[in-house]
């Protein structure tokens, strides 16, 4: 099993699929036009139904990483696409008691908007130009302007974060003992893959040939193949170990995956399905956010942020909170501010990722849950709570 992973890895192309964007409908009226008729950026309607679509660019070559050099090469900062760079530099702010998302602008740090959404987290859509909030609702990151989600296509993401296939072709989200299978464009279901325990986080391997994901209470993590949408083995950690979020190191080696019982993240070969070593953080140890230089990762814990240095694979410094309920977010697009939110507080902070010094500080009220920082660096989102390559 291990040297047909090893076997497709080596003989995986370089592919980038455009991405045909589907919204059912808008809450406020928008001019849908034939192809070649209307504004360049208009959403064009197809001539073989009544479904509209938004048009593909050709848009100059990005770097795109391999395994084993530099998985995050392509979200350095200022490394905007053509495509979102005069998007408007916002906060997507879901909230747990309003159920809508609260809207900030990240200049001005002002709520300038509330849009409706749902119990999950916003996440960008693989080709960055969409959004989706919790219950596979679209928003347009342009223009404000929100759509109506499929019919049947928020049940899982009600459940889970949406995550999207490298390729760009599947969406995918951990849906309890279920992987939903769903429509990249929007998020109606294909189909699903059983799991051998609950699950809810995923991140992808550097080559985007298979998916790991973490069922916290089973203790185990499992893999997936999303090509064939299968299991294809799993690890069960040491007693004790419940894993919850995880993040890809830079090389593509290993997996951090964040521990709350253990108090730090695990270390694990994704493709040998092994550990390869533990690093102690403090008690609560979760949600897991990558430097922009990609050198460091930010582990957030019960007592503050843990910073994980990628090259030693030790934990160099630890920035104390007293907001003991904290959840992050992202961190900008220049790399010089993590987001973070206190659901308790009713706000979200910017830290200093260089001194971890809390920077501002938006009250939304509410219950407010990780912000969506857009727009961000990359080729393209892999969804979750805010994954880029």
């Amino acid at each position: 099993m291990m040297e047909g992973h090893r076997r497709r890895a080596r003989g995986l192309p370089a592919a980038v699929a455009a991405v045909a964007v589907s919204v059912t409908g808008c809450t406020s009226p928008v001019a849908f036009y034939r192809p070649g008729e209307g504004a360049p950026d208009g959403p064009v309607a197809a001539l073989s139904g009544p479904a509209p679509y938004v048009r593909a660019r050709t848009e100059p070559p990005v770097p795109v990483a391999t395994a084993r050099t530099d998985v995050y090469a392509a979200t350095r900062a200022g490394m905007l696409r053509p495509a979102v760079r005069a998007m408007p530099h916002r906060l997507y702010v879901p909230n747990a008691r309003t159920r809508r998302v609260d809207v900030i602008d990240q200049r001005t740090l002002r709520v300038v908007g509330s849009l409706p959404g749902g119990p999950g987290p916003v996440v960008a859509g693989w080709d960055l130009r969409r959004l989706w909030s919790g219950g596979a609702v679209p928003i347009s990151p342009r223009t404000g302007r929100v759509g109506r989600a499929a019919p049947g296509a928020g049940a899982d993401a009600k459940r889970g974060p949406v995550y999207f296939d490298p390729s760009g072709r599947a969406a995918l989200v951990p849906a309890g003992r279920w992987l939903g299978v769903h429509d990249p464009g929007t998020l109606r279901r294909r189909g699903s893959v059983r799991l051998p325990c609950t699950a809810r986080h995923a991140d992808f391997s550097a080559d985007g040939t298979f998916l790991l994901v973490s069922c916290t209470g089973a203790g185990r993590v499992v893999r997936v193949d999303p090509a064939r949408q299968e299991v294809t083995g799993a690890l069960t950690l040491p007693p004790g170990a419940r894993p919850g979020d995880l993040r890809l190191a830079p090389d593509g080696a290993v997996f951090y995956v964040t521990d709350a019982a253990r108090g730090g993240v695990w270390l694990v070969d994704g493709l040998g399905l092994r550990t390869a070593g533990f690093v102690a953080t403090g008690p609560g140890a979760r949600d897991p956010v990558v430097s922009r230089d990609a050198r460091r990762l930010f582990v957030l814990g019960d007592t503050g942020v843990t910073t994980i240095d990628f090259a030693t694979r030790r934990a160099t410094g630890h920035w104390p909170l007293s907001r003991g309920d904290t959840v992050p977010g992202g961190v900008s697009a220049d790399g010089a501010l993590l987001w973070v939110a206190s659901p308790e507080g009713g706000a979200v902070y910017a830290l200093s990722t260089r001194t971890g010094r809390t920077l501002h500080r938006v009250r939304v009220g509410g219950r407010p849950q990780a912000p969506l920082v857009y727009p961000q660096p990359g080729h393209h989102s892999l969804g979750g709570p805010g994954l880029y390559r």
